[in-house]
C-alpha cells in the first residue's frame, strides 16, 4: 500500500516548485536501493506506458546519469543529470535535463529525494525545483506520480527478495 499526498507551496517563486510524498511499506534501505541499482530503476521509472531501455549511472558526487525511455506511441525520451549530494539510504540530490534529438539539453531543474523511516516504512519526499513554467511542474508532477506509483508496485511485487 502507498499513501499519497501532493504539496506545492504557496510563496514567491515556489509556483514553479514540485513536493511529492509518498509512504513505501518496504525498509528504507531497500528503497534506496530502487532509486540507485540500474536493474531496480529500469523496473519502475517514468511514466505511464514507459519502458526504461537504458540507465546508467556513476553514483558519487559529480558522478553522471542517463535514462533513456521509450514511451508506449514509440518516442524516445532521454534524461542527463548530474549526482550533487548523496547521503546513502538518505538523500539524493541531482540535476535533471532533458536531451532533444540533436542532443541539446533543456532548462536544468534539480531533484532533491529524501528517504525517512517510518515504523515498518519509509517516506519518500521528492523535491523537483527550477521549471520555467507551472506547466511544466504539472507534467513533471504527473510522470513522477506515476512512476512513484510503479515503485509501489514494484516494490510489492520484489518483496523482500530485493534484499
Amino acid at each position: 500500500m502507498v499513501e499519497t499526498a501532493s504539496v506545492v507551496a504557496p510563496v514567491a517563486d515556489e509556483d514553479r516548485v514540485l513536493i511529492l510524498t509518498r509512504l513505501f511499506q518496504a525498509p528504507v534501505r531497500l528503497v534506496y536501493k530502487m532509486w540507485t541499482e540500474p536493474e531496480h530503476v529500469a523496473r519502475w521509472w517514468g511514466c505511464s506506458g514507459s519502458t526504461v531501455t537504458r540507465f546508467t549511472r556513476d553514483l558519487r558526487v559529480g558522478g553522471d546519469f542517463f535514462v533513456e525511455m521509450r514511451l508506449s506511441d514509440g518516442s524516445l525520451h532521454r534524461i542527463t543529470g548530474v549526482y550533487r549530494e548523496i547521503e546513502e539510504a538518505s538523500r539524493l540530490c541531482f540535476t535533471w535535463g532533458w536531451l532533444d534529438d540533436d542532443g541539446k539539453r533543456s532548462n536544468e531543474t534539480l531533484v532533491t529525494v529524501t528517504f525517512a523511516e517510518r515504523s515498518q516504512a519509509t517516506e519518500v519526499t521528492l523535491r523537483h525545483e527550477l521549471f520555467e513554467t507551472t506547466e511544466l511542474r504539472d507534467l513533471h508532477g504527473q510522470g513522477w506520480g506515476v512512476g512513484l506509483d510503479r515503485l509501489a508496485a514494484y516494490l510489492a511485487e520484489v518483496g523482500p527478495s530485493a534484499r
